[in-house]
């Protein structure tokens, strides 16, 4: 089976300074590559900055030279490059996952689904869920709060992911959050996890970045913690196979639990 080697880019960026941003984006992509990384994923709404200003005002639309440097990047690696953005999707906006492919090819396949309180004025959820394809490995796409939910990383493993990519951005005292929720998606389903965190101050707000690469059993094998850098790691399909062998949670799962008895005391 193919091994996949994975970068999850930490890194501050500048609040609607899109080509700054997507400049920073193709700099650590290129570092990736120098280490032979083929994949590379990128934190939440880094291309544009997390910032409700932002937000509120025009944002990209798939289309144009705007991702010109990152295109040019993939191309020079050979990486595959999933990058999150808001997207200007007709007369709304979405929060999504683009991927970019060193062939030249970029599309969106994913929209958050799970939108935090304080997005919801900007932004319409996703419909679907989505998955893609690199080196023959399934990795499931999602986006920060997304994670918190066990149906969400269930879904992309019954599809048939062995790696979940967590596009994100964390708040000062959300460590615990964080670690706990995306471990436990890595221990539910066997699978790993590629976390991407934002750093910094970007806008209004500081990020506690974080970034890390998970097991299976939700160990870190690669993590920082606030310097702007790369977690690297290799993904091994038949770790995956020997992990969900034996620790059995995802397939043993029942499909229901029957109706509820309630005694009084």
């Amino acid at each position: 089976m193919t091994v996949l080697r994975v970068a999850a880019a930490q890194a501050t960026c500048v609040a609607g300074d899109v080509p700054a941003n997507v400049a920073t984006a193709a700099r650590l992509v290129r570092l990736a590559g120098s280490q032979d990384v083929r994949l590379v994923l990128l934190p939440e709404a880094f291309l544009t900055g997390y910032d409700p200003g932002v937000f509120l005002g025009e944002v990209p639309a798939l289309e144009g030279s705007w991702l010109d440097p990152l295109l040019e990047a993939a191309a020079e690696t050979g990486a595959v490059v999933v990058a999150s953005t808001p997207l200007a999707r007709g007369s709304a906006k979405t929060l999504s996952m683009l991927v970019v492919r060193p062939g030249g090819e970029v599309t969106a396949p994913y929209d958050k689904q799970h939108l935090d309180a304080d997005e919801t004025p900007f932004f319409v959820p996703g419909d679907h869920g989505a998955s893609i394809t690199v080196d023959g490995l399934e990795l499931g796409l999602s986006i920060c709060y997304d994670s918190s939910f066990p149906e969400h990383a269930r879904d992309a493993a019954d599809a048939g992911a062995v790696g979940y990519l967590s596009s994100s951005a964390f708040f000062p005292g959300s460590a615990h959050r964080r670690d706990t929720a995306l471990a436990a998606r890595a221990l539910d389903h066997g699978m790993y996890v590629v976390l991407a965190a934002m750093t910094g101050r970007c806008g209004p707000y500081d990020f506690i970045g974080g970034s890390a690469v998970l097991d299976p059993e939700g160990r870190p094998l690669a993590r920082l913690g606030t310097e702007e850098g790369l977690a690297i790691a290799d993904l091994d399909p038949a770790l995956v196979e020997e992990t969900r062998a034996v620790r059995r949670m995802h397939a043993d799962r029942r499909a229901t639990l029957g109706p509820r008895v309630h005694e009084r005391a």
